[in-house]
């Protein structure tokens, strides 16, 4: 089989080695690098199975073609079955919808999304679109316009199935394979009543899927699930929620600290915490309903490539620490290149709060510093989950901001 210095003369095999393997052993560099040969040449989409690159072996050494083409694809097509290309074959993303209600995939937002209730300036309505994710409630009138200044962190989907008291039917599935790791039975311990959390491994980082507000949970903690495995049944428990606007809140997750609980201890001294590491504080939850749509176009499509297309809201430099786990867990956010011990780390954030990237950097703090946001004429009090005050140049981290931050590095 053709070898790392057949395919790229002057490798030398230390230089091969450092390429080729991350720092946990699993091979990554080479994969990118044989991909962008491909490419290169125009031979073969490289996101295509490695069934796909050995049929094309054939007619790419036909006698007409030149020899060290033909010898290159041969040594690159033994390559996808050997251990060296690893690196380039991910995980699949394979999600499917928690209920039976798939009016999302019709573009049918009223059939899809369970509608709020809403009083603005005395006008009474019933919007679907309060039942999506981002910042789509309680709306303000600013100087920039309106500003919906309420953060909802998942998608909530309404009932389709409903018995002859109008009490929901609707089964609930998890959306992917996973654990579960967490369940919540007692309602009045949230406002999302009764909750699942399942745990799930995409390219070795953890993603938690959570389902909220279910009048029955048919699993435990500990048991691992199939995509599309019967786990609850959907419900109205919860804060604000009655028989008639019953749905299921659907959230796809990262996780912030799997030591929250010392740090919880340490900012909510008076308040119990009933949920350990799986309170809602730990978990920041990306748009699960636009995932699911750009996956249904690109099958391939992968979370930091999802994330990658988020608009960055805001940067803050936090100090370095000994415990930094959000980079553990998502070394895809790493840009810049890697640094040992650099004096600070700056992160970078979607409005939402979900961290995006992390970046080294040299400037020397001793607590987290607001160091960039997106211009906006309004107070950023309004746009934020509370992370943020002020204006234009004034704009700076809460009390609250700044204790969040702090969770990111805790302990330092």
């Amino acid at each position: 089989m053709a070898t790392v210095h057949d395919l790229f003369p002057g490798t030398t095999a230390r230089q091969s080695a450092s390429r080729t393997h991350s720092p946990r052993g699993k091979p990554i560099a080479f994969g990118r690098r044989a991909e962008y040969i491909f490419e290169q040449l125009h031979l073969i989409d490289v996101r295509g199975s490695r069934q796909a690159a050995a049929n094309y072996r054939l007619a790419a050494c036909a006698p007409r073609k030149k020899k060290r083409l033909c010898f290159l694809m041969a040594g690159l097509v033994s390559l996808l079955s050997s251990d060296i290309f690893i690196g380039a074959q991910r995980d699949i993303v394979d999600l499917a919808l928690p209920t039976d209600n798939d009016a999302l995939f019709r573009s049918d937002g009223p059939a899809f999304y369970q509608y709020i209730e809403r009083d603005y300036e005395g006008q009474k309505s019933t919007p679907w679109e309060g039942g999506q994710y981002g910042f789509v409630r309680d709306p303000v009138e600013t100087a920039a316009g309106v500003v919906y200044t309420r953060f909802h962190e998942g998608i909530d989907i309404r009932s389709i199935h409903r018995d002859a008291n109008n009490d929901p039917l609707d089964e609930v599935r998890a959306i992917a394979a996973g654990k579960v790791v967490y369940t919540n039975s007692v309602p009045g311990y949230s406002n999302y009543g009764r909750y699942i959390v399942i745990e799930h491994r995409w390219d070795s980082s953890p993603y938690y899927s959570l389902y909220a507000h279910l009048s029955a949970i048919d699993v435990r903690a500990g048991q691992s699930v199939q995509k599309g495995e019967h786990i609850a049944t959907m419900g109205y428990t919860g804060v604000g929620i009655n028989q008639e606007r019953a749905h299921l809140h659907l959230e796809l997750n990262l996780i912030i600290n799997h030591r929250f609980q010392g740090w919880y201890d340490q900012v909510y001294r008076t308040e119990p915490n009933h949920h350990g590491i799986y309170n809602g504080i730990n978990l920041d939850g990306m748009d699960v309903a636009r995932l699911y749509l750009e996956l249904h176009k690109n099958p391939a499509l992968t979370i930091p490539e999802f994330l990658a297309r988020e608009e960055t809201f805001y940067k803050v430099t936090v100090p370095r620490s000994g415990h930094f786990e959000l980079l553990n867990n998502y070394p895809w956010m790493l840009n810049g290149g890697a640094t040992k011990r650099p004096p600070s780390w700056e992160v970078s954030f979607a409005r939402s709060g979900v961290p995006l990237r992390i970046e080294p950097s040299d400037k020397k703090v001793s607590q987290p510093e607001l160091t960039y946001v997106k211009p906006s004429r309004a107070d950023y009090s309004l746009l934020t989950r509370g992370e943020i005050a002020g204006r234009d140049q004034n704009a700076h981290l809460t009390d609250y901001g700044r204790q969040l931050m702090r969770l990111l590095t805790y302990p330092r």
